[in-house]
C-alpha cells in the first residue's frame, strides 16, 4: 500500500500525527520542508497527501499545484490555522480534496484521511475519472455559461462544499447533479433536500432522521437525507430557508461528518458531500442575522453562480429547440421549429421565470397545437402581452404587479389563482419562499401547486 505524505514543518506536531495516523493502521512518510516533501512526492507518488500550508522555505499553496501538475488525482488535504481560513478556501478552489483548520480532534482528522483514501480506492476501482470535459445535462455554449462549465469540471474532484447561487429556474440542481457527476463519488447517491418545501418542524427530521416514538406521528425508524447520501452527494437547495437552530446542527454536522437522528443516544459517522444553493443574496441573510456567518463561509467555499437566462444570448433560442424536439417526442407531435418571429420574440424577453418559463412555454405550445411550426398565436397570453408592450416583463421592474382588472375577466377562479401566484413569483425575482410570505402562505402550497400546473400543462405526464 502506497503511505500517506504528511508535510509539516514544526516537529512535534509532525510526531503527533504521525502517532495518530500509525495508530490507526496508515502507513506514512513526513517531511519538514517543501523541497523535501517535493522530493517524496517523486519518489513515491503517493495518493494522499497531508500538507501545512505555512512551510519555511515555499508556499503550500504553489507545492500543492506542483502536486497536482504531477499527479493530478492525488487527494491533498490542507492544514492551516484557524486565523488563515481564506488560504485554505483558496487552497479548495485550486484542486485540494479537504482541508482541517487547526486546532483539530483526532477524530475529525482520521475521518478526513479516510474519507480520502475511500474516494482514491474508488477512482482506482473505475479506472478512470469520471470527468466529461463538459456539463452534459445544460443546454447552450454561451461565454457565461463556458465559465460555469469550466468550475463545474475544476471542483468535481474536490471534497469542498459547493455554493450554487442564481435566479429561480436557471438550473440549480442540474448544476448540482453536474457536480456530482464530475466526482470521485458519481457512483453514490445524489440526494437532493428542497429545504423551502418541508415545513421547518419537520427538516431535523428529514436531514438526520428520526427513531419510531421520537415525536408525535414518527410511526417508524426513517433515516435521514444525510444517512441516504452516504458515500455520495446531499444537495440542499434553498439553504437560505433552514431554520436557524437548524443551521446549528448542519455546522456541527459539517465539522464532524457524523449525524444524530431525533430520539437517538449516539452519532454516526457518514461520508456525505454537501452541495447547497438558494435564490436569495447569502450575504444580505448573513447581514440580517437570518443565516449564521460561521456556517456561511462553512459552505461557500467553492461559489457557482448560474446567470439568468437574459445574460445567456442564444442559449435562449438553443434550449428552446432543444426542448420543442424532446416534447414533440413525449407528446407525438411532429413541430420541426420556431418561425422567426417568435425567436425573436424569445430574444427580447426578460425570462424571469428563467429557463424554468422558457421550458414551460414550449411545453404549452407542444400539448396544446398541432405544428409542424410554432408561431405567435400559440404563445401563452402573458407572452402576448409582452408583445404587445413592447416590453418583457422583468421581474422586480416595479413597485407593482403586472396584473390588471381587465386581465383578469372572464377568467375562472383557478386561473386568476394561478395567474396572481405566478406574477408574486416573478415579481419576487423568482423567489418563492418571497412570494409566500406576501401572499401569506407556505412556500410548500406554493411548490405543490406549481407542479400541478405543471402536471396539468403536460397532460398528466
Amino acid at each position: 500500500m502506497t503511505p500517506l505524505l504528511l508535510i509539516e514543518d514544526t516537529p512535534s506536531l509532525q510526531m503527533v500525527y504521525e502517532n495518530v495516523l500509525r495508530s490507526a493502521g496508515h502507513d506514512v512518510v513526513s517531511a519538514g520542508t517543501a523541497e523535501e516533501g517535493l522530493n517524496k512526492f517523486r519518489e513515491l507518488h503517493p495518493n494522499v497527501v497531508l500538507l501545512d500550508l505555512m512551510l519555511p522555505d515555499r508556499s503550500g499553496l504553489d507545492l500543492m499545484q506542483d502536486f497536482l501538475d504531477i499527479q493530478e488525482d492525488t487527494n491533498v488535504i490542507v492544514v492551516t490555522a484557524n486565523g488563515s481560513i481564506n488560504r485554505a478556501v483558496e487552497a479548495m478552489r485550486g484542486g485540494a480534496y479537504d482541508f482541517l483548520l487547526k486546532p483539530f480532534n483526532e477524530q475529525r482528522f482520521l475521518h478526513t484521511v479516510d474519507n480520502a483514501l475511500a474516494d482514491r480506492a474508488r477512482l482506482n476501482g473505475s479506472g478512470k475519472k469520471t470527468r466529461s470535459g463538459r456539463a452534459s445535462d445544460f443546454v447552450g455554449n454561451s461565454p457565461v455559461m463556458e465559465k460555469v462549465y469550466d468550475r463545474i469540471q475544476s471542483v468535481g474532484r474536490s471534497m469542498a462544499s459547493v455554493f450554487i447561487s442564481g435566479e429561480s429556474g436557471t438550473g440549480k440542481e442540474i448544476c448540482a447533479q453536474e457536480v456530482h457527476k464530475a466526482s470521485l463519488r458519481a457512483n453514490g447517491p445524489f440526494v437532493p433536500l428542497n429545504c423551502g418545501a418541508i415545513p421547518s418542524d419537520l427538516l431535523e427530521s428529514e436531514v438526520f432522521g428520526h427513531l419510531k416514538g421520537s415525536f408525535t406521528g414518527a410511526i417508524a425508524d426513517k433515516p435521514g437525507a444525510a444517512t441516504v447520501a452516504d458515500g455520495g452527494t446531499l444537495f440542499l437547495d434553498e439553504i437560505c430557508e433552514m431554520d436557524l437552530n437548524l443551521q446549528t446542527k448542519l455546522l456541527r454536522f459539517l465539522q464532524t461528518s457524523t449525524i444524530q437522528p431525533v430520539g437517538a443516544s449516539h452519532p454516526r459517522k457518514v461520508n456525505v458531500r454537501i452541495i447547497c444553493a438558494t435564490n436569495r443574496d447569502p450575504l444580505e441573510e448573513v447581514r440580517r442575522g437570518r443565516f449564521r456567518e460561521d456556517l456561511y463561509y462553512r459552505l461557500h467555499v467553492v461559489p457557482i453562480h448560474l446567470p439568468p437566462l437574459r445574460e445567456r444570448g442564444e442559449d435562449v433560442i438553443e434550449i428552446a429547440e432543444n426542448a420543442l424536439a424532446r416534447f414533440s417526442q413525449e407528446e407525438h407531435r411532429q413541430f420541426t421549429g420556431f418561425t422567426e418571429d417568435v425567436k425573436t420574440l424569445f430574444r427580447r424577453l426578460d425570462w424571469p421565470g428563467n429557463v424554468r418559463q422558457l421550458l414551460n412555454v414550449v411545453r404549452h405550445a407542444v400539448v396544446l397545437n398541432e405544428g409542424p411550426m410554432v408561431t405567435l398565436d400559440m404563445m401563452p397570453i402573458e407572452l402576448h402581452h409582452a408583445r404587445e408592450t413592447g416590453q418583457a416583463p422583468t421581474a422586480g421592474a416595479s413597485d407593482k404587479p403586472h396584473i390588471t382588472l381587465d386581465g383578469l375577466v372572464g377568467k375562472t377562479l383557478a386561473e386568476v389563482e394561478q395567474l396572481v401566484i405566478e406574477e408574486t413569483i416573478a415579481h419576487h425575482g423568482g423567489s418563492v419562499p418571497k412570494a409566500a410570505r406576501v401572499l401569506d402562505v407556505s412556500p410548500s402550497t406554493l411548490y405543490r401547486k406549481r407542479e400541478a400546473w405543471l402536471k396539468n400543462s403536460s397532460g398528466g405526464d
